[in-house]
């Protein structure tokens, strides 16, 4: 039988919030199942997926060191979202912020200053700012979709830190690993939580999420996006600038990541390596989504998501199970998450009926 979507009146406020709950317990359901196709224990496999991570005030600090890139990046992504710019480039502008900032942390290598690690985020912020500038111009000037600019500006981030960390900036003292220096300690991040990695990273996430949270809701630029994103011919009628929101959405996303990659940098890696992210600016997206692109839903989703990283270790280790489940376990839940909201705006009905009512 054939069926057809018919879009409702008016979306469900409550399902719309409900979701991401759905979403992960179907995720759940669907992960059990996975187990059992891989011959692991069901139980077994969630408790190390999900419970064992946090059994321990490491493994709750090694939550929030994941979740810092996370929420960073998909607090400022969920404001372009808001606004309909998508930028889909994040891990190229993460790659630069950690270039620019750890490329700060190089130049001083001997030296010592309170001033160092300022340096280090402004540049590493101005980093990520300047690669996503290349997208909005191109969007603004010649309409190029900022899309599959800021994807393609990915790999050549990615192509130009390999280039450093092989080249001019590899250790003289590393015996020939593509790796840069350590940094020294005025170049690393204090930590703020002993016996783990936590360090004070993660409270510029959590100021992140209050600044995010004052811009859209008591700031003009914050209304602004939520006018172009919700009805773009009446902020135009208004007087708004869509050429400006798409600058102020990319340069805070780009400026987030840019942020984002110097905190790995500058935190739990402490030097430049050829991979410094196993794809933060992409799972971001997921973040700012499950999180309802709210600065509180982004919080959480981002800690749950950090935990999806943790549970692929934690089962690679105690079932021997692939660190390709972590990346399947996200997947999961972004495709629950988009199918329920396909459902909270439309109804499944038969083709025939509809086709029967139009006429």
């Amino acid at each position: 039988m054939l069926i057809k979507l018919v879009r409702r009146p008016e979306a469900s406020r409550t399902m719309a919030l409900l979701s991401p709950l759905i979403a992960l317990a179907l995720t759940l359901l669907a992960g059990i199942v996975l187990f059992m196709f891989m011959g692991a224990n069901p139980g077994e496999a969630l408790y190390a997926f999900f419970i064992e991570p946090l059994t321990s005030l490491y493994g709750w600090g090694e939550l929030g060191v994941k979740a810092t890139p996370l929420v960073l990046i998909a607090m400022a992504l969920s404001i372009g979202f808001r606004a309909g710019v998508w930028n889909i480039g994040a891990e190229g502008q993460l790659t630069l912020g950690a270039i620019c900032g750890g490329g700060v942390a190089l130049w001083f290598h001997d030296t010592e200053g309170f001033w160092l690690l300022p340096l280090m985020v402004i540049c590493g912020i101005l980093g990520g700012m300047a690669w996503a500038a290349i997208p909005a111009f191109l969007r603004t000037r010649f309409n190029a979709n900022e899309i599959l600019v800021s994807l393609m500006l990915t790999y050549v981030a990615t192509l130009f830190l390999s280039y450093l960390v092989h080249g001019p900036w590899r250790d003289p003292d590393g015996f020939n690993f593509p790796e840069s220096r350590v940094f020294n300690d005025s170049a690393t991040l204090p930590m703020i939580l002993g016996g783990t990695r936590l360090h004070f990273g993660w409270l510029l996430a959590l100021a992140a999420v209050a600044g995010v949270w004052v811009l859209m809701a008591r700031t003009i630029i914050g209304f602004q996006v939520k006018v172009i994103g919700e009805a773009p011919a009446a902020g135009r009628y208004a007087g708004f600038s869509i050429n400006r929101v798409i600058w102020f959405t990319l340069m805070l996303s780009g400026g987030a990541a840019g942020l984002a990659g110097l905190v790995e940098v500058a935190g739990p890696i402490g030097q430049l390596q050829p991979s410094i992210s196993p794809g933060y600016g992409f799972t971001a997206i997921i973040v700012a989504f499950v999180g309802r692109l709210h600065p509180v839903g982004v919080l959480l989703a981002g800690h749950l998501v950090a935990l999806s990283y943790l549970g692929g270790e934690s089962a690679q280790i105690t079932l021997n199970l692939p660190l390709a489940v972590t990346g399947v376990f996200q997947g999961m839940l972004l495709f629950f998450l988009l199918a329920c909201d396909v459902l909270i705006h439309y109804r499944i009905r038969p083709a025939h009926a509809v086709a029967v009512r139009e006429a």
